[in-house]
């Protein structure tokens, strides 16, 4: 069992809320982490037909036979139940009554949102941690070997090879998102997924993508709306702070996990991954989800940023806490080099700060009185950012 950091915000949140959702992609460990936590909870999988069906047509009778509560997955199957839900959680005391999961986040997400608005605490899970995996001592040495095996559970608790695991995920992706979302040109979908894997680490340009796939733009909002709510992207928005310059304002695209990428843009082991031309723009997005995944996990809002003015300048991270800007610059690369620091220079000229940290492959450890810090990027295991 693969110790979760999330555990102790989810544990934090059942003694706040009374009920508690767990949220993520598909194959994330959400059942094992639920189950693992609340052992002492009935578990009940509403993807077995008996239970859904007892649930459908006896909902009071259902939630009846649980008056000390339980662990409901795919709890999204059962629309109807929520409602009867609320009533029970509105009547009760008991903090962590009832565990709702699910790997539609859809429909998971809409039918809390309709019946159990505040009253429900979130949790998302996202795939494992750089920390998560280094703990279990399965954490590969090798980046590019990282890159292509990714992050999600199943390629290492069940040993199944990322080339074999990855295409299967995609596919059921796909015809689970169309039956749900009424996507009726799956293939247009599929290359879109795979012209985001191209574009990865770039600025969204749905116009551009519109054109290139021959649907319109509003399409292309919408899938990009589902992949970001069902846990595969994640966009990172620009930083407002200008300087008097003038900023895009586009958000950039990432994929949570690197694996994903590997396989959309057809990259079947680590020696295609070491001279691909995506390499650089593949490390920048596993390193920019890692940081993403250590606020998650913690339960803390995602205060990162990207910047960048008209003229090309820009920093790849942008920490916010709380006015005070952090620079983080990420490189692929093992050798430090100036021009590294080309854009952090630049900003730390126009914005007066001087602190900054350069992530990179290499494992010399270097800082300068300026207040600038380079560092292995796997020391974010360690590292609060």
């Amino acid at each position: 069992m693969i110790q979760r950091v999330a555990k102790d915000k989810l544990l934090d949140l059942a003694s706040k809320f009374k009920a508690i959702a767990v949220t993520g992609a598909r194959q994330t460990g959400k059942t094992t982490l639920v189950k693992q936590v609340f052992k002492g909870k009935p578990y009940v999988s509403l993807e077995n037909l008996d239970m859904r069906n007892f649930a459908l047509e006896d909902p009071r009778g259902f939630l009846a036979s649980y008056p000390q509560g339980a662990i409901l997955d795919e709890v999204q199957r059962t629309p109807n139940l929520f409602s009867y839900l609320q009533e029970i959680l509105d009547n009760s005391e008991i903090k962590g009554l009832f565990i709702l999961s699910g790997s539609n986040n859809f429909l998971l997400q809409q039918s809390i949102s309709q019946t159990l608005a505040g009253r429900v605490g979130y949790i998302n899970l996202l795939p494992f941690s750089i920390a998560e995996l280094d703990k279990a001592k399965l954490l590969p040495e090798n980046d590019d070997e990282l890159m292509f095996k990714g992050f999600y559970p199943p390629i290492y608790d069940q040993d199944i090879p990322p080339s074999d695991w990855c295409p299967n995920y995609i596919t059921t992706y796909t015809e689970k998102v169309r039956h749900i979302k009424n996507i009726t040109d799956i293939n247009s979908f599929e290359r879109f997924m795979r012209l985001l894997a191209i574009r990865a680490a770039q600025e969204l340009n749905a116009s551009s993508m519109a054109i290139e796939i021959g649907v319109n733009v509003k399409t292309i909002q919408s899938w990009i709306g589902i992949l970001e709510s069902s846990f595969i992207i994640y966009l990172l928005k620009p930083h407002h702070k200008n300087f008097n310059k003038t900023l895009v304002k586009r958000p950039k695209i990432y994929f949570y996990d690197t694996a994903l990428i590997c396989s959309l843009i057809g990259i079947q082991n680590t020696t295609q991954l070491n001279t691909h031309p995506s390499r650089g723009a593949i490390f920048e997005s596993m390193v920019i989800t890692e940081l993403v995944k250590k606020r998650t996990n913690l339960g803390l809002p995602i205060n990162l940023f990207y910047w960048r003015d008209k003229t090309g300048h820009e920093i790849d991270i942008i920490v916010d806490s709380a006015g005070k800007l952090l620079p983080i610059e990420i490189k692929s690369g093992k050798t430090i080099s100036n021009e590294f620091f080309k854009n952090i220079n630049y900003w730390s000229n126009l914005s007066g700060e001087k602190e900054s940290i350069l992530l990179y492959a290499g494992e010399q450890h270097q800082k300068w009185s300026t207040g600038k810090e380079a560092i292995n990027w796997r020391t974010l295991i360690n590292r609060d950012i």
